[in-house]
């Protein structure tokens, strides 16, 4: 069984108990934004939070836990520009934006970067008279390069 593999059981058996992100992530005591990331195979869960999703689902092999404690290849799943029109809208904000985000970052902090290791993300849903709004924060340690 591979990692694609046994997250493809994983979407299989949510789907099944009919249980979002959300909920599996409150019942395990763990963040929803982190957890999902790590049930799509992003990140190793610890064996105690991968005992725990894999009883709530109903798997639970010997193979299934070593595969959710083992590091994964991260950002292995995007290897060109996507076509899923959301992480496409995700992708472009980054094309337009991303430039001015890495200049004013270099302005306020100097040279160095956001860390994607020592880092949080959020996402929330912000009500609006135009159309409810989805709000994403990504709050990284900034690191100075040493020369």
């Amino acid at each position: 069984m591979t990692r694609a593999d046994l997250t493809e059981r994983i979407l299989e058996a949510k789907r099944r108990q009919d249980l979002s992100f959300g909920e599996i992530a409150s019942r395990i005591g763990r963040d929803r934004v982190w957890l999902t990331a790590a049930l799509l195979g992003q990140h190793p869960l610890d064996r105690e939070a991968a005992r725990a999703v894999l009883e709530l689902l109903g798997l639970g092999s010997a193979d299934e836990e070593a595969l959710l404690t083992e590091v994964p290849t991260r950002g292995s799943g995007v290897q060109a520009v996507p076509t899923d029109p959301t992480l496409y809208r995700l992708y472009e904000v980054l094309g337009v934006y991303g430039p001015a985000l890495k200049a004013l970052i270099h302005e306020e902090f100097g040279d160095g970067i956001m860390s994607a290791i020592a880092f949080n993300l959020a996402l929330e849903r912000r009500e609006d008279p135009d159309g409810d709004r989805v709000r994403i924060t990504l709050d990284g340690k900034f690191l100075p390069y040493k020369w």
